[in-house]
C-alpha cells in the first residue's frame, strides 16, 4: 500500500509508506494521520514526504508472519532487502539494501544506534525478538544527514512496544519442533499524565543441524545449534504539557547464543548482556517549533567460550579437548546525546538544525582489540519547502559536518524531493553523499601473525543517487513504483598486504572504488475486498573497481511475494510470503570464489479466532513449507583426514512447524 503523505504540522504527520501485506487492503493514496507523535518519531514520514522512499512492517504484519526473531522477519517482508541469517533465527546475518554491502546498512532501536562498532560487518540483530517490536521502518537510499555514519545504503529503524495511555496488554506463548518454546507479554497503561509500558519475551530452542550431513567432520560433536535470549524493559513517559513531554526506555538481553562450526567443536558460544537506556525531553512551541535533547547509553558486553575436540594424527578425534577461550572478554560502550531542533520561520520555508555527541569504546581479548576510545561531533541541519510553497512539490536540502577524535572527518549532503504529476502519478528521489566511518577493528586490530589495524584511516566516501516513478489505480486498489539506483563508494577501506613494515598486512584507504546500480519494481493491491497482494523484484550490479565479478554476499536478484487473506466475516487470517534469491557468491579462503545462491523458500501462516472479540488468537507457521534445502553463506572448513580445506554451507532454516497461542485485552 502506498498511503500519500498530507502536509505535516509539528504533531500531525501522515504515515506515508508502502507497507506489508498486511495493509495494502487500504487505498493507494488513503491518508492516515497519526496525531500526538513527537519530532523523533515523525523524521522518517519528513523524509518520505519530501523524496525519500519509506517502507513501514507493522505489527499485524509481524504477528500474520508467525515471526519469532527481527532478522527473518526483514528476510520476509521487505521489498529489495536482502537478508540471510546464517543457521536459522538469532544468528549472525548477511544482509544486502539495494544491492549494498551489509555494512553500509545502519540499524536503530527507538532512533539509536546499536550498531556493532567493534566490527561493522557484524549485525546486531541476532538477539532481538520479534515480540517487542510495534514497527520496523526501512528508511532507502543515502541517509547521512540525521543518521551519520553507516547510513550509506538505508537505515532500519526497529521500534519497540509504543505508549497507549490506556490499560491493556498481551501475552503469548509458542512452540516449535525444535525443541523451541516462544513466550513474551507486555502491559500498557496510563494515569493523570504518566504513560507506563512493561514489556518481556523469552525464545529458546534446541536449534536444527546447521550443516548438511556430509560438511560435517567426525570431530564436531556439537551438532545442533541452539540459542537462549531473554528480553525485557520498561517505557515511562510523562507529559508536562501539551507541548512538553519525557520519555525513559530500559531495556536488558541476557542471551546464550551458539556459534557453530561443522569441525572440531565441542562448545562454542557467545553468552551476551546487553543494555540500552535512553532519556528524551520533547518540547513544542505551538505550530512553530519543535525540539528534543535525547541522551542515550549503550552496553554489549560478551563472554565467548570456544572448546575444540583434539584430533591425533591419524586424523581420528582423540577423545581429549583444547580450551581456547573460556569466559572471554569482547564487547563495546556506546553513548551520546544528540539534540534536533525544527522550525518553521514563514509560510516558504521550514528548517532543522541537529547536533549529536557520541563516545565509543571497544575491546576484545579473542580478536585482540586493546582499549580503545573514539568520539565524535556533528552538526546538521535541512532546509525545507513548506506545505504552501509550491502545490505540487516537494524539496529539501541537508548538509552535515561530522569530526572524530581520529583523522576520519567529513562533510556530507543531500538533496530530494517528490513532485506530483497528477493525483495518481508522481516521480521522487534524491542525490547526495554518505560516509562510513571504520570501525574498531580496522583502527585497532592487535593480534600478531594477523593484519594491523590503522588508527589513521580516514572515513569511506559515497555518492548515491535514487529515482523513483510511480502511481497508483483511479479506484485506490492498485500501487506501484519503479526505483533506479546507482551508489558509489570510494576511499574503500581494506587489507594492504605489500605494505614492507608489516608483512602480515594492514588495513589501509584504497583509492579503488565500488560501483552498485540497479532497479526495484514494486506492485501491491487489493485484489478483493479480503485478499490483498504485494510483489517486489529487484536487480542489481555490485562490482569493486577494476573486476566483473558481483562483489560477495550481494544477490544479483531478488523477488519477494506476499499474499494475505484477511476475511471480516469467519474468524481467520491466511499468509503467504515467498522469498526467491538469484546468484550470491562467496570468496571462501584458499577454496576461491563458490556461487551458493539460486532458492526459493515460502512461508505460510494462519491464525484462528475462537471468541467475537477476537481478543484469543491461535496461530500456524509453517517456516520453509516447501523444505528448501539451500545455503546462506559459505566457509571454509578443515577435514579431520588430512587438513585440507573444503567449503562448507551454512545451512538456512529447514520445514518448522510453530504454534502458538495468545490473549490480547
Amino acid at each position: 500500500m502506498k498511503i500519500h503523505p498530507v502536509r505535516l504540522g509539528p504533531l500531525a504527520v501522515a504515515v506515508g509508506a508502502t507497507v506489508s501485506a498486511s495493509a495494502t487492503a487500504q487505498s493507494v493514496d488513503e491518508e492516515v494521520v497519526v496525531t500526538g507523535r513527537r519530532l523523533e518519531e515523525t523524521i522518517p514520514q519528513v523524509l518520505e514526504r519530501f523524496g525519500n522512499r519509506l517502507e513501514t512492517v507493522d505489527r499485524a504484519a509481524i504477528d500474520l508472519g508467525g515471526f519469532n526473531d527481527l532478522s527473518q522477519t526483514l528476510q520476509m517482508q521487505v521489498p529489495a532487502f536482502y537478508v540471510a541469517p546464517k543457521n536459522g533465527p538469532f544468528d549472525y546475518m548477511n544482509c544486502s539494501l539495494q544491492g549494498s554491502r551489509c555494512e553500509d546498512v545502519l540499524f536503530l532501536v527507538d532512533g539509536v544506534r546499536i550498531a556493532n562498532r567493534l566490527y561493522n560487518t557484524t549485525t546486531p540483530l541476532d538477539t532481538i525478538p520479534a515480540h517487542t517490536i510495534d514497527r520496523i521502518e526501512v528508511l532507502y537510499g543515502g541517509q547521512g544527514i540525521f543518521y551519520g555514519t553507516q547510513s550509506v545504503a538505508g537505515v532500519v529503524n526497529i521500534v519497540t512496544s509504543s505508549f497507549t495511555g490506556e490499560p491493556g496488554g498481551h501475552v503469548e506463548i509458542g512452540y516449535d519442533e525444535h525443541g523451541g518454546v516462544h513466550i513474551s507479554a507486555d502491559y500498557r497503561t496510563g494515569v493523570a499524565g504518566h504513560d507506563f509500558v512493561l514489556f518481556a519475551s523469552r525464545d529458546e530452542s534446541d536449534g536444527f543441524a546447521p550443516y548438511p550431513d556430509e560438511d560435517f567432520q567426525p570431530s564436531a560433536t556439537d551438532r545442533e545449534r541452539g540459542y537462549e535470549v531473554s528480553t525485557y524493559g520498561l517505557k515511562y513517559g510523562r507529559n508536562f504539557s501539551p507541548g512538553s513531554r519525557l520519555s525513559v526506555l530500559v531495556q536488558r538481553t541476557e542471551n546464550d547464543v551458539d556459534n557453530a562450526l561443522p569441525y572440531a567443536i565441542a562448545r562454542r558460544v557467545n553468552r551476551r548482556v546487553e543494555d540500552l537506556l535512553t532519556l528524551k525531553w520533547d518540547y513544542s512551541i505551538g505550530e512553530k517549533a519543535d525540539f528534543y535533547i535525547k541522551a542515550y547509553y549503550h552496553d554489549w558486553d560478551t563472554r565467548w567460550d570456544d572448546i575444540r575436540n583434539d584430533i591425533g594424527p591419524d586424523g581420528v578425534p582423540t577423545g581429549t579437548q583444547t580450551v581456547l577461550f573460556t569466559d572471554t572478554f569482547w564487547g563495546f560502550e556506546d553513548y551520546g546525546v544528540t539534540a534536533l531542533a525544527s522550525l518553521r520561520a514563514n509560510d516558504a520555508i521550514e528548517y532543522s538544525v541537529g547536533y549529536d555527541y557520541q563516545r565509543f569504546w571497544g575491546h576484545d581479548d579473542v580478536w585482540r582489540i586493546d582499549d580503545k576510545t573514539e568520539t565524535a561531533h556533528a552538526v546538521y541541519g535541512q532546509v525545507r519547502s513548506s506545505e504552501t510553497a509550491l502545490p505540487r512539490s516537494d524539496l529539501a536540502f541537508g548538509v552535515r559536518y561530522n569530526t572524530t577524535s581520529g583523522s576520519a572527518d567529513g562533510t556530507v549532503w543531500n538533496l530530494s524531493g517528490r513532485h506530483d504529476l497528477s493525483d495518481r502519478l508522481y516521480v521522487r528521489g534524491q542525490i547526495g553523499t554518505s560516509f562510513r566511518l571504520p570501525d574498531a577493528e580496522e583502527l585497532y586490530l592487535n593480534e600478531p601473525d594477523v593484519e594491523s589495524g590503522n588508527p589513521n584511516l580516514e572515513a569511506e566516501e559515497s555518492r548515491n543517487l535514487e529515482i523513483g516513478i510511480g502511481g497508483g489505480s483511479a479506484n485506490g486498489a492498485f500501487g506501484w513504483q519503479l526505483v533506479y539506483f546507482d551508489r558509489e563508494v570510494d576511499n574503500l577501506i581494506g587489507v594492504d598486504f605489500d605494505n614492507p613494515d608489516f608483512p602480515d598486512g594492514i588495513y589501509t584507504n584504497f583509492d579503488r572504488s565500488a560501483k552498485f546500480d540497479g532497479f526495484e519494481l514494486v506492485l501491491n493491491g487489493r485484489l478483493t475486498d479480503t485478499l490483498s497482494a504485494t510483489f517486489s523484484y529487484t536487480r542489481s550490479n555490485a562490482r569493486l573497481d577494476g573486476t566483473s565479478g558481483q562483489i560477495q554476499d550481494i544477490p544479483e536478484s531478488l523477488a519477494k511475494l506476499g499474499l494475505s487473506y484477511r476475511p471480516t466475516t469467519v474468524p481467520i487470517e491466511l499468509g503467504m510470503s515467498l522469498l526467491a534469491v538469484g546468484d550470491v557468491f562467496d570468496e571462501v579462503s584458499r577454496i576461491g570464489r563458490v556461487e551458493h545462491g539460486g532458492y526459493t523458500v515460502v512461508d505460510l501462516t494462519g491464525a484462528y479466532y475462537p471468541d467475537a472479540e477476537r481478543r484469543h488468537r491461535i496461530g500456524v507457521r509453517i517456516e520453509n513449507a516447501l523444505d528448501e534445502e539451500y545455503a546462506t553463506s559459505l566457509g571454509r572448513g578443515i577435514r579431520d583426514a588430512d587438513g585440507s580445506s573444503y567449503a562448507y554451507r551454512n545451512r538456512g532454516a529447514p520445514r518448522t512447524v510453530t504454534v502458538s497461542y495468545g490473549y490480547r485485552w
